[in-house]
């Protein structure tokens, strides 16, 4: 299937930009020659460790960071048609909880282990899933590390979230099938690379402008609203493109999906053009406009 472009330079010279500046506060050894977007990702799950255990004082986990600025990826990866990845499962007891996010996260250490092979095997299809359906760029650069939470039966609620301090890194409930997963990856890849973009075209959207958000049911500053008629849409795209391949519980689970969320975009219409003026990188604006349209005339 045709392939979306993902493509903006500022976001490669931010990967590179931050890599490096991390990787000199921490005075790290070098890491193993990986993608760029890869070294990015794990190099902030690095710092936000040491960090952490700065804070609390503990040497020896602070010691590790420097010496592993890849979070010890060589030892958790899994490969996959858009490169390794790495797929951990921490469980409950794995999620921490800080003034870092709003939401409970996981970091990479020591104690880090990889996904079990069913686990990993799920997510590796997911991953294809997503490529076959154009998604291929965006999840090399943006879903580097995936964290398996909850385990739940299709139909069921699935929470997923991202959180900009851990850029690259997504956390999502699944059902055990790689078609839905492949869904959910690409929605918070597709938050992930918004906050790059934003922040490498040096876009500071105005907070005093709100717009009804369908999916919230309620106002929301343009920053989330824009935030959400970018990620929804791409998994509109992806679902769309990916139905033809699917049948029984899944197939009817992924169509009535793709129904609500006609409905809900078709709301958002007028705003989304009003929002897009609030952003200042044309190049930025017209992806967000590209996206959105296309997926008003799925």
């Amino acid at each position: 299937m045709p392939a979306l472009d993902f493509a903006l330079a500022p976001i490669q010279d931010l990967h590179q930009d931050r890599t490096s500046r991390i990787h000199t506060v921490l005075k790290a050894d070098s890491a193993p020659a990986r993608s760029t977007a890869t070294i990015y990702c794990l190099a902030h799950h690095a710092l936000e460790g040491a960090e952490t255990a700065a804070r609390a004082g503990d040497t020896a986990t602070f010691d590790w960071y420097r010496a592993h600025p890849d979070a010890n990826a060589t030892a958790l990866t899994t490969p996959t048609v858009v490169g390794p990845r790495i797929v951990v499962t921490p469980g409950p007891d794995g999620m921490l909880r800080s003034p870092l996010s709003e939401t409970p996260y996981h970091l990479l250490g020591p104690d880090t282990a990889a996904a079990p092979g069913e686990q990993q095997q799920l997510t590796a299809v997911a991953y294809a899933m997503g490529a076959r359906a154009g998604f291929a760029n965006l999840l090399a650069d943006h879903a580097v590390v995936a964290c398996l939470l909850r385990r739940k039966n299709l139909g069921d609620t699935l929470i997923s979230w991202s959180i900009t301090r851990l850029p690259g890194t997504v956390f999502c409930d699944h059902v055990g099938d790689p078609v839905v997963l492949g869904r959910d990856l690409i929605h918070e890849a597709g938050h992930n690379w918004l906050n790059d973009a934003l922040t490498a075209t040096a876009c500071k959207i105005s907070e005093e402008t709100e717009f009804y958000s369908p999916w919230r049911k309620t106002s929301r500053p343009a920053f989330g609203f824009l935030h959400a008629c970018w990620a929804f849409p791409l998994t509109m795209i992806y679902t769309a493109r990916i139905l033809r391949d699917t049948d029984g519980p899944t197939h009817d689970y992924l169509a009535a999906y793709l129904e609500q969320q006609r409905d809900l975009l078709a709301t958002t219409a007028k705003d989304h053009t009003r929002a897009l003026a609030l952003i200042t990188d044309p190049t930025l604006r017209q992806r967000l406009h590209t996206i959105h349209d296309e997926a008003l005339t799925l």
